[in-house]
């Protein structure tokens, strides 16, 4: 029965007004990429969009608020770089500026859910966005910013670029893969994480350059799950051996919603949503 079922959301991309568009010209769309929701899916969950209750075209009381309430979980969806503003600095490039307001609304999915104590997973910007939501930092480039770096993205291999991370041992991922101290993983993207915001944990580094590429929220289940991975596992081709097989994070993850089904873990994100954007935030998306 599909009410026996987890329903999990998934966070909106973005697509902003545009009037050279020849299709909804000059309306906002908000949307989602077909194989994160099928990769949800393929656990028997179903995938809810989140839409952002607010904007020019906003009608009703609905907020994200009630989203976190009804659904079980969210899982926080890769795209557009993070706007540097929102850990406080400027863009170094103005190709690098991201998109501020998504990065607002995705700051608000973060706090309804972890308010709700319902479990958050986060997905490449994912996890850029939870790390930055809590108190923490990113590279704005990281082959402009690490000595020595990997090429973690590559346009023209886009998916199919891959390197090798080293998973830290005896950390909750160690668990979901014993044995395994270094895996493959797909890798797209040119942002990550500088300063780990503070209360989690890196469980995975690339290698050899160390650019965290997996995060977890310290104190477990009592604290409220959050985890993220750099990388996208739902990438994984199914049957491939040479890349890390993704069912383990997602399986621990929907365990996490259904143990919150029975006892959601309430809590809040520190006073560290930077405070410029919590006003801005709750100004413009918590009406």
């Amino acid at each position: 029965m599909s009410a026996k079922r987890l329903k999990i959301g998934l966070s909106a991309c973005f697509s902003h007004a545009d009037p050279a568009r020849s299709l909804f010209t000059n309306k906002t769309l908000q949307y989602v990429e077909q194989s994160i929701a099928h990769w949800i899916m393929s656990a028997g969950a179903m995938v809810v969009m989140v839409p952002c209750p607010t904007g020019e075209t906003a009608r009703g009381d609905v907020s994200l608020s009630h989203y976190a309430e009804w659904l079980d979980g969210v899982v926080m969806h890769g795209g557009a770089d993070v706007w540097p503003g929102s850990y406080g600095e400027e863009p170094l490039k103005d190709a690098w500026i991201g998109d501020r307001i998504r990065d607002l609304y995705d700051l608000a999915v973060v706090e309804a859910f972890a308010q709700a104590g319902k479990p958050i997973f986060g997905v490449c910007r994912g996890l850029q966005l939870i790390n930055v939501a809590f108190g923490g930092t990113l590279y704005q480039d990281i082959e402009t910013q690490v000595k020595g770096s990997l090429r973690h993205r590559d346009a023209t291999t886009y998916d199919q670029n891959f390197h090798e991370i080293d998973i830290v041992q005896n950390s909750h991922l160690a668990h979901l893969y014993p044995g395994v101290l270094r895996a493959r993983v797909n890798s797209i993207h040119h942002q990550g994480i500088k300063d780990l915001a503070p209360g989690f944990d890196v469980e995975a580094w690339s290698s050899p350059d160390r650019v965290p590429e997996a995060i977890r929220r310290r104190g477990g289940l009592n604290k409220g799950y959050i985890a993220a991975t750099q990388w996208h596992p739902e990438f994984h081709k199914a049957g491939a051996t040479d890349t890390l097989n993704d069912t383990a994070i997602l399986d621990d993850f929907l365990g996490a919603a259904r143990a919150a089904r029975v006892k959601p873990q309430p809590g809040h994100l520190p006073g560290r949503i930077r405070d410029r954007a919590a006003r801005l935030l709750r100004q413009a998306l918590l009406r």
